[in-house]
């Protein structure tokens, strides 16, 4: 039966979006409205898969037979939360201060069956080493991408691998925002098997 559900991408993200186009399937998106506040107490991991999952819930009731996709991120730079630099100077200082440095990426997955109200959910790591970067290097980066709409003011799917040492994980893509492995496994656990 899952196999015959809707699926629904609860998120307006592009790099979402373009991550789940590679896959080659029919999907809809929608915009989950909600409260992003971190609990008090609560790890980076508990609060990427929490918010994931409530993502995939607040779009329910628009999408109430479907299969919905949540997913949140936060990085994480020697125990600091990094978000979106929103600005030029924002970006600046969090370069600086990944110079060098591992970040970590935790992205929350959640695969919500709304017919059955069960929902699949997981913490994706994926850590970025970066390279030791001068200031030209991040004036340089800045004026090509303008990454202020990104966590950690890159993009690794564009000039922002230049930045890297290495990377270390399982699943690229959670990197982008949306980590495609364990999300087919998700799927074949529903019964929708991706290369039948």
């Amino acid at each position: 039966m899952s196999q015959a559900l809707p699926l629904v991408l609860a998120s307006t993200s592009p790099y979402r979006k373009a991550l789940l186009q590679q896959l080659q399937l029919d999907f809809s998106c929608a915009r989950p409205e909600v409260d992003e506040t971190p609990l008090p107490g609560e790890t980076v991991e508990q609060m990427v898969v929490r918010l994931a999952e409530m993502k995939a819930r607040a779009v329910e009731q628009q999408h109430p037979e479907a299969l919905i996709i949540g997913s949140d991120q936060s990085a994480v730079l020697n125990g600091n939360i990094l978000t979106k630099p929103g600005n030029r100077e924002n970006a600046v200082r969090q370069l600086q201060a990944a110079s060098g440095q591992r970040v970590t990426f935790h992205t929350g997955l959640c695969l919500y069956n709304s017919c059955s109200g069960q929902a699949q959910t997981a913490c994706v790591p994926f850590t970025v080493v970066f390279r030791k970067l001068s200031n030209d290097m991040i004036e340089h980066y800045l004026d090509k991408e303008q990454p202020y709409n990104c966590v950690g003011s890159f993009k690794s799917e564009g000039l922002g691998v230049a930045l890297f040492e290495r990377f270390e994980g399982d699943d690229p893509n959670a990197l982008i925002g949306l980590p495609l492995i364990k999300l087919n496994a998700f799927l074949r656990n529903e019964g929708f098997e991706i290369l039948a």
